[in-house]
């Protein structure tokens, strides 16, 4: 992945925590964990030094 298309992940990573954080529904909130997940896995693959948000 190019630097641009690593912080795109990035910022689609961000939106869901945030769409995460605010869902009511607990099936909505498993699936969208299940995404940040798979999208983490796939940014760590391509950059190993990321290790997420400093939250």
């Amino acid at each position: 992945m190019t630097e641009h298309q690593l912080k795109e992940q990035e910022f689609r990573i961000a939106r869901y925590r945030r769409l995460e954080r605010e869902v009511t529904d607990p099936l909505a909130a498993c699936l969208l964990h299940s995404i940040i997940e798979e999208l983490e896995a796939e940014l760590r693959k391509d950059r190993p030094d990321w290790h997420g948000p400093c939250d």
